[in-house]
């Protein structure tokens, strides 16, 4: 199986909020942002796997700003690491006022998918091979923000996370 660049699945999606997508004070309704982040990311998932995807996790997601109506939401989604059948990917979203010509980080996130085949049966995916400095990081950091994900699920013992003890053992001697 060929590996696959970080960028290759660079996604970009844009979106008008609408009157219908927005509560009563006027800004986006948040399940809404998440419908729209979880098809942008799984497009992205979709293009390293070609492949389809299931969505398994979804990790916090913090609303930094508002995102008010008539404003354009842009999500841009990429891949940050493969592991054997599941992939993160990272999203930032942008609020865009655009008679105004503003965009601003409203939020970020990291959804995990999984790559099915034609009988929804887990399949194995291409790695990821990071590029840029920030890929690299991003890559690096993954495997923690996975051994995490496992332990909020109960699915991975704590005492198994061994990259999440290095970085806890890395503070202990620093401090």
């Amino acid at each position: 199986m060929k590996e696959k660049c970080a960028k290759e699945s660079t996604t970009v999606m844009n979106e008008l909020v609408l009157p219908n997508d927005t509560n009563t004070f006027g800004n986006l309704m948040g399940g809404r942002l998440l419908y729209w982040m979880d098809i942008c990311s799984a497009m992205a998932a979709q293009k390293h796997c070609n492949s389809p995807v299931v969505t398994v996790s979804v990790d916090n997601v913090s609303f930094k700003r508002s995102i008010r109506l008539g404003e354009v939401v842009t999500i841009e989604a990429k891949v940050t690491r493969a592991f054997n059948t599941s992939i993160e990917v990272r999203m930032e979203v942008f609020a865009q006022n655009l008679p105004l010509g503003t965009k601003e980080k409203s939020n970020e996130a990291y959804y995990t998918f999984v790559a099915v085949d034609e009988h929804a049966k887990p399949q194995p995916i291409p790695k990821v091979v990071p590029e840029t400095e920030l890929e690299h990081r991003l890559y690096d950091e993954a495997m923690r923000r996975r051994e995490l994900r496992l332990i909020l699920s109960g699915k991975l013992d704590p005492s198994k996370a061994t990259e999440l003890k290095n970085l806890v053992n890395l503070f202990d001697h620093k401090g």
